[in-house]
């Protein structure tokens, strides 16, 4: 599954070629992909077309495109005008990039993506078709010229929707948006989704406490999204056989200066793997432009069963854990 640095390649990848984009066409080619979407918002191709992105935003492994239409497409209320950008339907959205003149942004309104186990989002040239293209986005860009952006899923746990905003509990901008300053809104699928550690609203010291709460093994506590956003299985065996931590141990046994080692790994792996290009095992995990990420060869414990571990030596074994594996070092990362 795409963890947070896999998610971020994308959204950076994707950033250039959609800001200040129209969607002038929509197709949607399997309706599995918009299981997410609520229909008694309305169509979503009606939705979509004719609308102008503003940027892209992530948080955790969520994406989302915040958009605006035409001022001819909104009942625009007559008092909300904020630093000469109109804004319709009671949400509020930062004005200023990615909105060109004329544009009001529409109701607060964002196209929401998730990859799922498999989702792509690739980038191509008018004509070029994907094998399992989901849903087609056509987009004129004022300098790229005409694009498609094609939602690719093999095994559709993915998809796209249309969601409204509602302001974060922090009141800090809801996640990192590259040139975008995404405001204090966040999608309404993705509010309950903890901050990400490469956040710098994280909070540190809350997610201490939270850990300290937790009568659960750790790693269990670091695939809780409603804690910390962003981490999956690879990067949380990375991250706990960097910390020589067994992932059973409980997360409430840990001391404070251990969870401080932890966190510092969890983001010393996420930045190496964003470094690299995120983690690939298969075509399944691919750039915008279908390109592999490089972070595999660095592993030292995620799929490496059976190999020396390069710190000790002793022999990374794989158990089963949460329908999937967990992987470590039983010399190193000894349970207590």
């Amino acid at each position: 599954m795409p963890e947070l640095p896999e998610v971020e390649v994308v959204r950076a990848g994707l950033e250039p070629a959609v800001t200040g984009a129209v969607i002038t066409g929509v197709e949607v080619l399997d309706q599995r992909a918009l299981k997410r979407h609520d229909p008694l918002r309305g169509d979503f191709a009606a939705l979509l077309t004719g609308a102008r992105i503003r940027g892209a935003v992530r948080r955790g492994k969520y994406l989302w495109f915040p958009l605006a239409g035409s001022s001819t497409d909104a009942d625009v209320p007559a008092d909300s005008s904020v630093g000469g950008d109109v804004l319709s339907g009671g949400d509020v959205l930062a004005g200023g990039d990615g909105l060109a003149s004329g544009d009001v942004l529409t109701g607060g309104d964002v196209l929401a993506a998730h990859l799922g186990m498999s989702g792509q989002m690739l980038l191509r040239e008018p004509g070029r078709d994907d094998k399992l293209t989901r849903i087609r986005l056509t987009l004129e860009h004022p300098e790229h010229g005409e694009l498609w952006l094609n939602f690719v899923d093999q095994r559709l746990f993915g998809g796209m929707m249309i969601d409204s905003l509602v302001p974060t509990v922090d009141a800090q901008p809801a996640g990192f948006g590259g040139a975008l300053e995404p405001g204090a809104w966040i999608p309404r699928t993705a509010a309950h989704i903890a901050r990400d550690p490469l956040d710098p609203h994280f909070d540190d010291r809350a997610f201490f406490a939270g850990l300290a709460r937790r009568r659960t093994g750790i790693k269990r506590a670091l695939l809780d999204q409603t804690l910390i956003s962003g981490i999956g299985n690879i990067y949380a065996d990375e991250a706990l056989w960097a910390a020589r931590l067994h992932y059973d141990r409980e997360s409430a046994d840990i001391p404070l200066t251990r969870r401080r080692d932890l966190l510092e790994q969890v983001r010393g792996v996420l930045r190496r793997a964003l470094a690299e290009g995120g983690t690939s095992f298969d075509a399944q995990y691919v750039n915008v432009n279908g390109n592999s990420g490089y972070f595999a060869h660095s592993l030292n414990a995620y799929g490496q069963q059976g190999k020396a571990c390069p710190r000790c030596g002793g022999e990374i074994v794989r158990e089963s854990f949460m329908n999937r594996g967990s992987h470590f070092c039983p010399r190193c990362q000894r349970k207590r």
